[in-house]
């Protein structure tokens, strides 16, 4: 039964999936940015209701841009769980922009890519996301740089918020866990991380039950004369204390 269940719950996610491709081509260029937002939202919402996770925010997240949100990374389904819970545009690597399907959706979400061994990319990043937030953009990071299984947090990547000073916006922590709801405790399915393959991590979280998503938004902080460095310090402890 597990196998059956895992399989339709496939089914029903490819096909929205596809209708998402379809909204992108179709009915994108018609839409303000506003009306973007959310039907993202709304088809990221859909999308975790399909392959049965339960979406639980706690805290406030911000009611409007600019605000930098920065975030632990864990799974391949992060990015959908805060779009259903805050839409933002995040800052991904560019290697997602050149996979099949998941490249033209993270496209269509108007993600900012950045090539990470390169630190003149980096720079040009961080003016885009300057450019962006004065114009009152939210935008979502992950400061790890790469996922880790949830149980503790990586170090902070400081180049990033150095946007959030430049353009002198609050940073807004974000602690993302996924839980068996049965038992409070921390679900391993949907972790992306070692030697899983993507592959691996998606068919072990179609195949779980009971799972929910719990995106929990703590208070934005200004950087109050901090470097960078100091202020993705202060900004994973933050994220730390809002951890289930």
């Amino acid at each position: 039964m597990r196998t059956v269940k895992a399989c339709v719950r496939l089914a029903r996610a490819l096909l929205h999936i596809a209708s998402g491709c379809c909204t992108i081509w179709l009915a994108f260029p018609r839409l303000s940015a506003q009306q973007k937002e959310e039907r993202i939202s709304a088809w990221s919402i859909e999308l975790l209701g399909l392959v049965a996770i339960n979406l639980i925010v706690r805290g406030v997240p911000a009611s409007a841009g600019p605000v930098l949100l920065a975030a632990n990374h864990i799974s391949w389904l992060d990015i959908t769980a805060l779009h259903a819970a805050r839409f933002c545009r995040f800052v991904s690597k560019a290697d997602i922009k050149r996979w099949p399907v998941v490249g033209m959706l993270a496209s269509g979400a108007g993600t900012l890519f950045i090539e990470r061994a390169s630190r003149r990319d980096a720079m040009r990043v961080v003016h885009d996301m300057r450019e962006r937030l004065v114009q009152g953009d939210v935008i979502g990071i992950f400061p790890e740089g790469t996922t880790s299984d949830g149980t503790q947090l990586l170090p902070f990547h400081a180049n990033l918020f150095q946007a959030a000073i430049a353009a002198d916006v609050a940073v807004q922590p974000v602690a993302v866990q996924f839980i068996d709801q049965a038992s409070g405790q921390i679900s391993f399915a949907p972790c992306y991380v070692g030697d899983d393959t993507l592959l691996v991590s998606v068919w072990r979280t179609l195949c779980a039950d009971g799972l929910a998503v719990v995106v929990t938004f703590g208070e934005p902080q200004r950087s109050q004369g901090r470097n960078r460095r100091e202020w993705a310090l202060a900004i994973r402890q933050a994220v730390e204390d809002l951890r289930v």
